[in-house]
């Protein structure tokens, strides 16, 4: 469900700082939304964003010579 980097953070080996530039990636990436709840933002997956990676991915493999 829903969490903010702090939750994120305390669940993984790496820093709060590190968890933070990963979820920039993935929301440039539109793999996650972000919603700002007071001073804090509050992240999700995106089901959308998943949806195309898939997409692609079945488009990247299908692709591949000798496949």
């Amino acid at each position: 469900g829903p969490k903010t980097v702090n939750e994120l953070a305390a669940g993984l080996p790496v820093s709060r700082p590190a968890v933070s530039q990963h979820l920039k990636v993935l929301l440039e990436a539109g793999l996650v939304n972000a919603k700002a709840e007071g001073t804090r933002r509050v992240y999700t997956v995106s089901s959308a964003g998943f949806l195309r990676l898939n997409i692609w991915l079945d488009q990247f493999w299908e692709a591949l010579p000798g496949e």
